[in-house]
């Protein structure tokens, strides 16, 4: 199976209609430029924004954005940097959980709306499964799979052997898929929102 060609338009169509029925909303852009202006439309001026590891959101300008400070979001990650008590430091990263915004992607997900993620150190899963109360996902449409097993099939053959390399080039012994999490959608009365951005251009693993 190919798991870096981007997905026609009926397959997105069929996909975001499983998700809508998931109480998950979409989007679908063009472009990373265009992924970015999403975000600066669905997360408000003042709002506490956090993020995963994710090379789809260093693609897009995201990464970078953040750093540079030129945005009017609450980053928690700028505190718990600047802290240097490690006690300290490690409450500041418990509360970052809670932040208003979420915003990662996903290593695959199925044509009938299912999402997977995988993590080493899950630091990112309980903003996903429980604490944040608003989740944006940046999905490139190359990550859409026909079936839930097509999906892990992905993760296992592409996404983790090319961040095992990606982990190696820059000194690290490599990666660990610790964890996984099969994300089936959020029930209205948690009264969490979801967003799924598609972006109809290569991105991320």
């Amino acid at each position: 199976m190919n798991y870096t060609t981007l997905a026609p338009d009926e397959v997105i169509t069929k996909t975001s209609a499983a998700l809508t029925e998931r109480h998950i909303s979409v989007s679908v852009v063009l472009n990373r430029a265009q992924a970015l202006e999403k975000i600066h439309e669905l997360v408000p001026a003042s709002a506490s924004i956090m993020n995963g590891s994710s090379r789809t959101l260093e693609e897009i300008g995201y990464i970078e954005l953040l750093k540079s400070g030129t945005h009017a979001w609450i980053n928690p990650k700028d505190a718990i940097l600047a802290e240097k008590d490690p006690e300290k430091q490690a409450t500041l990263r418990k509360q970052s959980v809670i932040s208003d915004y979420y915003v990662g992607s996903v290593h695959a997900l199925s044509e009938n709306g299912e999402i997977v993620i995988a993590s080493n150190s899950g630091s990112q899963l309980p903003h996903v499964v429980f604490t944040s109360p608003n989740v944006i996902f940046v999905v490139s449409t190359q990550k859409i799979m026909p079936t839930l097993a097509d999906a892990l099939e992905r993760l296992e053959k592409h996404v983790v052997p090319l961040e095992d390399e990606r982990m190696k080039s820059v000194g690290y012994p490599g990666t660990f898929q610790s964890k996984t999490l099969i994300f089936r959608g959020e029930h209205p009365a948690m009264g969490r929102k979801f967003h799924v951005i598609f972006v109809k251009e290569a991105l991320g693993f």
